[in-house]
């Protein structure tokens, strides 16, 4: 399906991944719904609301939707999904990105001189990505195509920011492979993206901070659009479902898909130094 055509959904994209992804499937000229919780400026401690988002979608040349959704509440999200069956009666990409970022995740020392509030973690970001595709899928299926992604990253297997952070991306890339076995008879693709480190404004924030301690990552950081055009690749990809179910890093796809990032490079794989995605087994157990 051309890009002009699509209806699509971008949890979590206020700002950050979420917005950058919005943005760079906005560019393609489809209609892209816009989910997340900051409605004004000065809400958050970070720049950017559903609202700022969308706009910027249309001005590129999608058509932008705001929608102001508190993920962690379930009525809210099954409202919204009804809401889009009887706008459009489908969907055709799911992007779960949504997630809860506690005070307190980045700080050094083992989980439990944590605040134990690292758990909303598992709540809006694991959680959330299965609600959100629970209400989706009939429109996706409605389709007899489509594409879920769950963002994630290398802490699914690897130790970052501890336990609540690194069970919370596990999840979500397990639970991409199951859905995909659910998904497969219609035709329907779920995968999860490992992102690199992400240029958003969170990080430009700890640049900023720190200047210098982060100038060798810092030149490799993916923009938050790059995610965004690895996922248009891959809804274009006529093998996409012989990648469905896996656990996929963008810059890697990105590679063989011939994407590149804003700046027109090539970010890298931190495959060496972080691992490899997990394989789940074939077996299928009813």
């Amino acid at each position: 399906m051309v890009g002009s055509e699509r209806i699509v959904v971008v949890t979590g994209a206020s700002r950050g991944a979420g917005k950058g992804i919005a943005l760079a499937l906005g560019e393609t000229g489809a209609t892209v719904y816009v989910t997340g919780r900051t409605r004004n400026e000065g809400d958050s401690p970070l720049p950017g609301t559903v609202f700022a988002t969308a706009e910027e979608i249309t001005r590129r040349g999608g058509h932008g939707v705001p929608v102001v959704l508190d993920h962690g509440d379930d009525a809210q999200v099954e409202s919204f999904f009804a809401g889009l069956r009887d706008e459009h009666g489908r969907l055709d990409i799911l992007v779960n990105n949504a997630l809860a970022v506690p005070d307190g995740l980045t700080e050094k020392g083992p989980f439990w001189e944590k605040p134990l509030t690292l758990l909303d973690l598992l709540d809006v970001g694991m959680r959330s990505s299965y609600v959100a595709t629970y209400y989706a899928a009939p429109l996706l299926v409605a389709n007899g195509a489509g594409l879920v992604v769950n963002t994630s990253s290398f802490g699914g297997t690897c130790y970052m920011h501890g336990p609540a952070y690194g069970a919370g991306k596990a999840a979500v890339d397990k639970m991409a492979h199951d859905m995909a076995v659910d998904f497969r008879p219609w035709n329907v693709a779920v995968v999860s993206i490992w992102m690199g480190l992400l240029a958003t404004e969170r990080t430009l924030a700890a640049f900023a901070a720190n200047p210098g301690a982060y100038d060798g990552l810092a030149a490799t950081a993916e923009s938050p659009e790059f995610t965004g055009r690895v996922i248009d690749a891959l809804a274009r990809d006529p093998k996409l479902m012989d990648r469905t179910g896996r656990v996929l890093i963008g810059a890697e796809i990105a590679q063989e898909l011939g994407v590149e990032d804003t700046r027109g490079q090539q970010p890298p794989s931190h495959r060496p130094f972080l691992g490899n995605p997990p394989v789940f087994s074939d077996a299928v157990v009813d």
